[in-house]
């Protein structure tokens, strides 16, 4: 790992860790961490995501719930997850469409829409709890596809799908849908 890489990543854990727990807060859901370097693996960027994985029963009374357009309402901001804010660490940009989101730490949220694009955001608002959704720092709201899964997903899953060109797809899975997120990254 280039040295510049190993100091960012040092960088955004040392500044994650010295944020106090928000307000001490009980996680409800389990969490994951997801990580994978994008392109060649001994010269490529990794990027990691940490999120709070609910389930589509509700943690109260274990009743399903319908996810998009009723716990996750089309139209409204969504903390992409559950607890703690989803936290994105990129050792690289990322080029979205026409969007460049330099290397660093971001909160993700997203915007699912009932018609049309939906959106995923990039906030400089780190280490929080997932709510309220601080928007005011946003850096970027990109466009997300949706399609419908084949098998329903029970618990909210993102996966990072790595293109050995040197890009990849930031994937959001949960219920019936899939939305997807393309990018590059620079050479």
């Amino acid at each position: 790992m280039h040295a510049s890489k190993l100091t960012l990543m040092l960088a955004a854990v040392a500044v994650v860790g010295a944020l106090p727990l928000p307000a001490q807060q009980r996680r409800i859901s389990p969490h994951e961490t997801i990580s994978t370097v994008i392109g060649d693996r001994h010269t490529g960027g990794r990027i990691t995501i940490t999120y709070g994985r609910p389930y589509t029963k509700d943690p109260m009374t274990g009743e399903p719930r319908k996810i998009w357009g009723g716990l996750v309402p089309f139209g409204k901001v969504w903390r992409l997850g559950a607890d703690e804010a989803t936290l994105l660490v990129t050792q690289r940009p990322l080029v979205i469409g026409a969007t460049t989101i330099p290397a660093g730490a971001y909160t993700l949220y997203f915007i699912p829409a009932e018609s049309g694009p939906s959106k995923l955001a990039f906030s400089t608002s780190i280490g929080k709890w997932g709510i309220p959704v601080d928007e005011a720092h946003d850096v970027a709201r990109v466009d997300a596809q949706n399609e419908a899964l084949e098998k329903p997903v029970n618990q909210l899953t993102l996966a990072i799908d790595n293109n050995p060109s040197g890009g990849g797809v930031l994937k959001i899975m949960w219920e019936n849908t899939q939305f997807s997120v393309a990018f590059t990254v620079p050479k």
